[in-house]
């Protein structure tokens, strides 16, 4: 593992989540709260920046910093998570939504489709729902109904599609061909399963935003990752981590490593930097 020689200069970390700073269940471990709360103490913002719709943010409310604030959805939504505020949302309008799904269909047969909006969160009868969460009450029906006129789906943050046995990456190459000139096409999970935003809409679009805002600079960012949804905003951040775990893919791309989720990876990063701060 490198430290950043930028580290003093160091303003915001982003970090993905599930299989970056998560362990296997979902957890934050002690020695990462502990990492997060120094950074936070030292003046340095922690956002996370995940694949995670809005409303899967509450197991990790008590870490997220003093201004409460998460990048969800593939950068699709930006969530107050304490306050359960939607702050600002970058959606797939309904028209274009159904557009990638009439090509994914007549591309890829077989695949289902979910959608996730600020009401909830909504699927076609074909989608298996596994995860948690998708076990309460929803809308069920085809994808025209649910987007269409009177529809339930409005304000799309993301919509999911799953296929039954395609390898996963097999499915982003096929998905990207039929429809990428339509929306951002990309994916996070160990299994066939598609996460698809507006067009330029990337957690690095919006981790970009909310930076200019607040007058950070992209070099003075430190971002972790772990898979294909991560790999913009790992190559927009002035210094950025891949997490030994991570898709080959991305240990590909990302030239500074550091040890995998279950052994604290970020936490380890985080040390060191403030380390290198304490002896300025």
């Amino acid at each position: 593992m490198t430290t950043p020689r930028t580290a003093p200069a160091i303003r915001l970390i982003a970090t993905d989540l599930d299989g970056t700073l998560l362990c296997s269940g979902g957890t934050v471990t002690g020695r990462t709260a502990a990492a997060l709360a120094a950074a936070e103490a030292a003046g340095i913002q922690v956002v996370f920046v995940t694949g995670r719709p809005p409303r899967w943010m509450q197991q990790v409310s008590a870490h997220i910093g003093g201004h409460g604030v998460a990048i969800c959805s593939n950068g699709g939504a930006v969530v107050d998570v304490r306050r359960g505020e939607l702050l600002e949302s970058f959606p797939l309008g309904e028209a274009e939504a159904l557009a990638v799904v009439g090509r994914l269909r007549a591309k890829l047969p077989g695949i289902a489709f979910a959608f996730e909006y600020p009401a909830g969160f909504a699927r076609e009868p074909g989608y298996e729902v596994r995860m948690w969460g998708q076990d309460e009450n929803h809308p069920v029906g085809p994808a025209e109904r649910l987007l269409g006129e009177g529809g339930p789906v409005r304000g799309l943050f993301k919509l999911l599609a799953k296929h039954p046995d395609l390898d996963p990456d097999k499915l982003l190459g096929e998905a990207r061909e039929a429809a990428g000139d339509l929306a951002e096409i990309t994916r996070s999970a160990p299994i066939p399963l598609l996460e698809i935003s507006a067009p330029g809409v990337t957690k690095a679009s919006t981790l970009a935003r909310w930076c200019a805002g607040r007058g950070i600079g992209r070099d003075e960012v430190v971002a972790f990752g772990d898979m294909p949804n991560d790999l913009e905003m790992l190559a927009w951040a002035g210094t950025a981590y891949a997490v030994a775990n991570a898709h080959p893919q991305v240990l590909a791309a990302v030239a500074l490593h550091t040890v995998s989720n279950e052994q604290d990876g970020v936490a380890a990063v985080l040390e060191e930097i403030l380390r290198h701060r304490g002896d300025e």
